[in-house]
């Protein structure tokens, strides 16, 4: 019996251990990651100054008189990221919406599960599907400028790729809000409609808000569809109709062909990208702790 004890005692220190080890390898590589970025992205940007790397409009490392200026490539990726998740929570909430409670059963498994093989479709994919369809048809039927690439081409690309995160993050917090709760509105004389909209989605907020984050982080992340929809200009944005460059691209396109100090300079943005995701991710943390602390106060007044 003691054999056997100390095999079981043994055996659970060593899984102990080995979750734990799992457990801090996720913090470990953060920690490598954010070390090597500061360390190598923060000296360039002090040394090009603030000011000059953040809002220069001219992107030229391999000139005569180089100059590291991102400010069009941030303007770019916000416009691309806020586009794109406005197409994607529009559909994806509709459509989770649509798969919760007007639906039959058997045909939503099926939605679902065909809106979740969209996760695993390759990025490059979309690249390939947004330049052979939704480039020329934008060329040829809704730019005034005759121009495909840009904006609005990879905004729509981005748009269906976050479909799933968004229809996938939405429907399970609308699942995990108390069935009560509908049919109490039912009860009072809500229609279906009302119940789902009025109800079930301010109770699965939290959720929801969750999935629309995931879908921004992953729009600001994306790289190769983005690149080969976009077109690759470092201009300013003016149209949803031209050429531009977001900053995961020019990290992408310049990182196999300039070195020396352009390279910093490709670091130094990872390092703004970085931070971007950073505020998004301690803003959505605000965000959450406040609605939690509004509902506990509510459910406080409502027992008094």
């Amino acid at each position: 019996m003691r054999s056997a004890y100390r095999f079981i005692n043994s055996r659970e220190k060593i899984m102990k251990g080995v979750f734990l080890a799992s457990a801090l390898f996720s913090v470990v590589a953060l920690a490598t990651i954010t070390v090597f970025l500061l360390m190598n992205g923060v000296p360039f940007i002090a040394k090009t100054g603030f000011g000059n790397f953040i809002f220069g409009t001219k992107w030229a490392p391999i000139a005569d008189s180089p100059a590291y200026g991102i400010f069009s490539m941030i303007v770019a990726s916000l416009y691309v990221t806020a586009l794109s998740v406005l197409f994607g929570v529009g559909v994806g909430l509709f459509t989770a919406v649509c798969l919760y409670k007007f639906c039959p059963k058997k045909l939503a498994s099926f939605i679902r599960q065909t809106v979740n093989l969209l996760a695993g479709i390759p990025s490059v994919i979309f690249g390939l599907f947004g330049m052979t369809v939704i480039v020329p048809f934008i060329r040829d039927y809704i730019s005034p400028t005759g121009v495909g690439y840009g904006i609005l081409s990879s905004s729509i690309v981005l748009g269906i790729m976050v479909l799933p995160t968004i229809v996938s993050v939405s429907l399970d917090a609308m699942n995990a809000v108390p069935g009560s709760y509908f049919e109490g509105a039912l009860a009072l004389g809500a229609t279906k409609e009302e119940a789902t909209f009025k109800v079930m989605l301010p109770a699965a907020k939290s959720g929801i808000l969750a999935g629309v984050v995931l879908a921004i982080g992953r729009a600001i992340g994306e790289t190769m569809a983005v690149i080969m929809v976009i077109g690759g200009s470092a201009e300013m944005p003016r149209s949803l109709f031209q050429s531009v460059r977001t900053l995961t691209a020019n990290i992408a396109m310049g990182a196999t062909e300039i070195k020396g100090e352009a390279e910093y300079a490709l670091i130094a943005t990872g390092v703004v990208l970085f931070v971007f995701t950073l505020l998004l991710n301690v803003s959505f943390s605000l965000l959450k702790r406040d609605g939690d602390g509004k509902s506990k106060k509510k459910a406080k007044v409502g027992k008094k």
